[in-house]
């Protein structure tokens, strides 16, 4: 298990195993979620140009209409769900 010490400005050193297996470089951003039992979560911030192409559709392209209207069909079928629960 790595470990780091809190230096009196606050700073911490990631150690080497962590920010390479996150992919950290220099100028690389992260964000902290703080768990309510006080766990910290810490994940690199992915700007949103990096996911293009992760999702694959073979169709043609949707319309924002399209898009809209299977996203009000989403949310009946949610809201039904939770009333037979």
């Amino acid at each position: 298990m790595d470990e780091a010490t809190v230096t009196a400005k606050g700073r911490i050193t990631i150690p080497k195993a962590i920010r390479r297996r996150l992919g950290l470089k220099p100028g690389s951003r992260l964000r902290f979620f703080v768990g309510h039992d006080d766990r910290v979560m810490i994940l690199p911030v992915v700007p949103v140009s990096s996911l293009r192409g992760i999702v694959k559709h073979d169709g043609p392209p949707v319309t924002i209409e399209e898009m809209d209207e299977a996203i009000a069909e989403g949310i009946v079928a949610r809201f039904e769900r939770s009333k037979d629960g």
